[in-house]
């Protein structure tokens, strides 16, 4: 993983979240763990691994996802088993 995804990944692991992460960030990360992406109507966004799918929400009146839209980003991640810790563990090992 780059440092920048890593970096983008312990920002999202984060508490209390910091409500400063683009969207366009959380789309390259979740395209870097190997999720597909597929537009859908409105804002929504079908977030697809291999064993689950789930839906986000893109901003709606800004490029910038708030702290709840993090908070939910960060539960797709961790049920796809990616955590900062993984990704640490990996690099150190």
């Amino acid at each position: 993983m780059s440092h920048r995804h890593a970096k983008l990944l312990r920002t999202v692991f984060h508490d209390p979240p910091s409500g400063n992460l683009h969207w366009r960030e959380a789309e390259s990360l979740l395209r870097h763990v190997g999720a597909s992406l597929e537009p859908m109507s409105g804002a929504r966004v079908r977030v697809k691994f291999e064993r689950f799918e789930d839906v986000l929400h893109r901003p709606h009146h800004s490029n910038v996802l708030d702290a709840s839209a993090i908070v939910h980003l960060r539960q797709v991640l961790a049920r796809a088993g990616i955590t900062p810790a993984q990704y640490e563990s990996r690099d150190a090992g």
